[in-house]
């Protein structure tokens, strides 16, 4: 992955992010930015696909590994710490630039080498200027910090800044044109992957064989997987990964699978189909709600709305849509406030997407979806809502309603009765073995309302259905 804007475009997020500092009452002291490194698998050499930081990619853009940025915020000079590679480097890897040519993509003329930057933290100390980090998710990167800037890994925990991260969120939370058009790339491909396995899956195939056919295709496209694919028969399981079943007729098939693009950005999307020709009668009828709620979620989506406000849209439509099949009772509005619909949706709405799927949740998932002023909820259902604050034009996030059956769910809640005066558990007992089903897009609200990204891309039970009598 090579891909970078202009200079121009991170010098830009580097002084911005200065300056929301500074207004935010930051006004010295330096900022460390790790980039990431390889990660082995099971020896040295041997190393997971390189995934360069997210934090990383918008502030510099390099996609290199074992580099460090440091931000001075008192002059807003950024100073590149990184090492060129060595002859016999350049035997297994090639000709590379060199990290001055490659500094100059990212707009930054000060380049030291990486065993310099222990002094320049040794000057910031000895000034008495404080020191400030994002949070770290991986240890391996914390441990090599600490190496190179000769501060302790209590010492980085403690430079961890709130309101560093704070003015991030801020800054990756709004996206710019560029980055939008990098998102519908991304969401571009993800419908490619999953309108394959619409054509191509037939009964016989393996779990497998489906994940490696979406793979496929992205790749196809020059783009990776932005996250693990679930592609099951088992769509009750929220993260399914086990690939190890046979599809048959009369199964349905839940593909949750997004591309992430050369630049990072990514995709996530979830389509819900039959192994035949269409869906069964029970299938139908859940199927048929889903789309009602996601049709009722989207209608709902404004800016200076709250998204947990949609989110409640949403579950609202979903039992109201429960009780007229029979499956649920009493007041559709209680049993929302109450939770009893978690039953069948245990999870959040969506998330933001960005450079991350789950975007910035590194950060901190409470402080990229609540903010400052909003808190999760405890109850079950709700508690698993990743966004929850209010939409602004520019934020990108997924929309995911589910309907689940889950049966050790189920059998849990009739033993001890819970909310039985809003579920029919002897009408319940019939839909048990359905599984789950869940549809998922990805939106931008713009400063009039949300717009889905990505090309036309039809889910209506009629048009799944003539995707696969196409099969």
């Amino acid at each position: 992955m090579s891909f970078m804007f202009e200079p121009a475009v991170y010098q830009e997020r580097r002084s911005c992010l200065v300056e929301r500092l500074q207004r935010a009452g930051v006004t010295s002291g330096i900022v460390l930015f790790p980039s990431n490194g390889e990660s082995p698998i099971n020896y040295p050499d041997n190393c997971y696909p390189f995934r360069q930081d997210s934090n990383w990619l918008y502030f510099v853009g390099l996609n290199v590994p074992d580099m460090l940025l440091v931000l001075d915020l008192s002059d807003g000079k950024s100073t590149l710490f990184a090492n060129d590679i060595t002859m016999d480097d350049m035997i297994w890897t090639g000709p590379m630039e060199s990290v001055a040519d490659l500094a100059r993509k990212s707009g930054i003329t000060d380049v030291r080498p990486l065993n310099a930057a222990s002094i320049r933290v040794e000057v910031a100390i000895a000034r008495r200027e404080p020191v400030y980090c994002l949070p770290f998710y991986r240890t391996e990167t914390k441990e090599r910090l600490s190496r190179l800037s000769g501060l302790s890994p209590r010492q980085l925990e403690e430079s961890i800044s709130a309101e560093l991260i704070d003015a991030v969120i801020s800054m990756r939370e709004i996206k710019e044109p560029r980055e939008i058009a990098e998102l519908e790339k991304a969401v571009a491909v993800s419908e490619a992957m999953h309108q394959a396995l619409l054509r191509q899956i037939r009964p016989g195939w393996t779990g497998y064989e489906a994940a490696a056919l979406v793979q496929y295709e992205a790749q196809k496209h020059g783009c990776g997987l932005s996250f693990a694919t679930i592609a099951t028969n088992h769509g009750e399981t929220l993260h399914n990964h086990s690939y190890d079943y046979v599809a048959k007729d009369g199964d349905l098939v839940l593909l949750d699978a997004g591309a992430e693009v050369e630049s990072g950005y990514a995709g996530d999307l979830t389509t819900t189909f039959p192994v035949g020709k269409c869906f069964d009668s029970r299938q139908a009828q859940i199927y048929d709600l889903l789309c009602k709620v996601f049709l009722d979620a989207t209608s709902a989506l404004a800016p200076g709305k709250k998204f947990i406000d949609v989110h409640r849209t949403a579950c609202l439509s979903l039992a109201r849509g429960l009780k007229e099949i029979g499956i649920m009772k009493g007041d559709p509005s209680m049993a929302v406030e109450r939770g009893a619909h978690a039953l069948f949706f245990p999870h959040g709405l969506g998330h933001m997407i960005g450079l991350d799927v789950h975007d910035m949740e590194g950060l901190g998932e409470d402080r990229v979806g609540y903010g400052k002023t909003m808190h999760r909820s405890e109850q079950f259902g709700l508690s698993s809502l990743r966004l929850a604050k209010e939409l602004k034009a520019g934020m990108v996030h997924s929309m995911e309603p589910g309907i689940y059956f889950i049966p050790g769910l189920i059998e849990k809640w009739e033993r001890g009765n819970a909310f039985d005066e809003f579920i029919d558990y002897n009408e319940l007992r019939r839909w048990k073995d359905l599984g789950g089903m869940r549809m998922e897009e990805d939106w931008l609200m713009t400063p009039t309302g949300a717009r889905r990204l990505g090309p036309a891309f039809d889910k209506s039970r009629k048009a799944i259905e003539n995707w696969r009598s196409q099969a």
